[in-house]
């Protein structure tokens, strides 16, 4: 039967919100798909194509950004600062290990979070567990935890915004190679990850001044003066993503226009679920999330359900298990899907496997333990001879202390110092160019 952007609500739909009125959620729903696109679709398709580079080793996945994006921090400061990070991890990958690095934010519409618990607790008091800002408050009140259809146009208009500002930095002259020197920001500038990173720059600066030297018209080679910079998101509330999924009247193809790529989570990646139904129909590059529990069967059917034509760059199997549990699980499934011939890109999410909760009560992760599992998944790619294809980090541009180590090291004591998050925690910058470097001397 032929597939439309809403039949996933005839199947069973896991990991939303209990929406107090269904009638002003359709009206909101309706009201989202009269809305223009927040992406398009030429640019969905070069992101595929770029990805299909990456399935054949010819490229390198950089996914990174915030856990859950806040309406209550949302500046052209705050997604400038993270895309810096993004830039400086990037290019530390690429100087280092000469592969091409694909830039994929978790912007511009990471607000909705799956939880593994309706409620949570807060000091003694059961509240319904936060959900992220597109559905209600992160306040620690029951009453500002009741869904809001309202903020689904919110979370729309705030996307908008941050992909306008991310459109304004990397074709503007901000993400020019001649800046490398200026994403340098303050706080890492003075560790020794900044002093590394500095390095780097002064000596991509004396290449581009050479090339000029050269005679070679260095303001005519866009790939020099801009960055392709592309969105992503867990499609967690399908009622938002079916309201911005259009047909593309060229193709005939549906896309999902709220971004670029979206993922299917752990949580909701049941075979004959809404979600695997929902993000089968849409023609954007899709990420599943594959946890300890996927078995080698459940792979292989998912695989051929989300890439039935086998198209190169359309899927990406993102591994989360930790590492011990990845050395032992990954060997089979990549075998499955090297027997079911699915071309995949693997890529790495380091860090909701290693999640744990301090002495202080507060989720953090050990910086030591993402790195561990990033070698494991390296390594086990290497010794069967496929393509470690990227890493999916949750990070941040700001100073905050909610993972432990990296070589400035955050210790427990510190945590609650800028403990910043609204969900889970993210490395900061130092930490995140320190994983970038471990990351390019694996890659090299």
């Amino acid at each position: 039967m032929g597939w439309t952007p809403w039949d996933w609500k005839e199947l069973s739909v896991a990991q939303q919100p209990e929406w107090p009125d269904l009638n002003q959620l359709e009206l909101v729903e309706k009201e989202l798909s009269t809305y223009a696109p927040l992406v398009y679709p030429t640019e969905i398709d070069q992101l595929r194509d770029s990805l299909a580079l990456a399935t054949k080793g010819q490229a390198f996945l950089l996914q990174a950004g915030d856990c859950a994006e806040s309406f209550n921090d949302h500046s052209a400061q705050n997604v400038r600062d993270r895309l810096k990070v993004i830039l400086q991890m990037a290019v530390v990958l690429m100087y280092s290990s000469g592969v091409s690095v694909i830039k994929v934010g978790r912007m511009a519409g990471q607000y909705a979070k799956p939880r593994s618990s309706p409620t949570e607790d807060y000091l003694g008091i059961d509240l319904p567990s936060f959900r992220g800002h597109i559905v209600h408050s992160d306040e620690p009140y029951v009453q500002k935890r009741t869904p809001d259809p309202k903020r689904l146009i919110r979370a729309y208009q705030q996307s908008l915004s941050t992909i306008n500002i991310l459109k304004s930095l990397t074709t503007g002259g901000f993400a020019d190679l001649s800046q490398v020197h200026t994403w340098n920001q303050e706080f890492v500038a003075s560790s020794s990850e900044g002093e590394r990173y500095d390095a780097i720059a002064t000596e991509i600066t004396r290449a581009l001044n050479f090339m000029e030297a050269c005679g070679i018209n260095l303001d005519k080679e866009i790939a020099l003066r801009q960055v392709r910079f592309w969105t992503s998101h867990e499609a967690l509330l399908l009622g938002y993503e079916a309201a911005l999924t259009r047909m593309d009247p060229k193709s005939k193809k549906y896309y999902d226009l709220s971004a670029h790529m979206v993922w299917i989570g752990e949580r909701t990646r049941d075979l004959g679920g809404a979600h695997v139904r929902f993000a089968s129909g849409i023609s954007n590059p899709i990420g599943l999330k594959v946890g300890p529990k996927m078995t080698t069967e459940e792979l292989d059917d998912l695989c051929k359900v989300l890439n039935p034509d086998n198209i190169p760059g359309r899927l990406t199997l993102i591994t989360r298990m930790g590492a011990q549990t990845l050395k032992v699980r990954l060997p089979e499934l990549i075998e499955q899907v090297q027997h079911g011939g699915h071309k995949v890109l693997w890529a790495c999410d380091p860090m909701h496997g290693n999640t744990f909760t301090s002495s202080q009560g507060l989720k953090t992760r050990r910086f030591d333990d993402i790195l561990a599992e990033i070698k494991a998944f390296f390594e086990v790619h290497r010794e069967i001879g496929t393509w470690p294809g990227g890493i999916h980090v949750e990070l941040t541009g700001d100073d905050v202390t909610e993972c432990l180590g990296g070589s400035l090291e955050v210790f427990e004591s510190e945590l609650d110092t800028q403990y910043n998050t609204i969900c889970d925690p993210r490395l900061n910058a130092r930490q995140s160019l320190d994983l970038a470097y471990q990351v390019a001397e694996m890659l090299f």
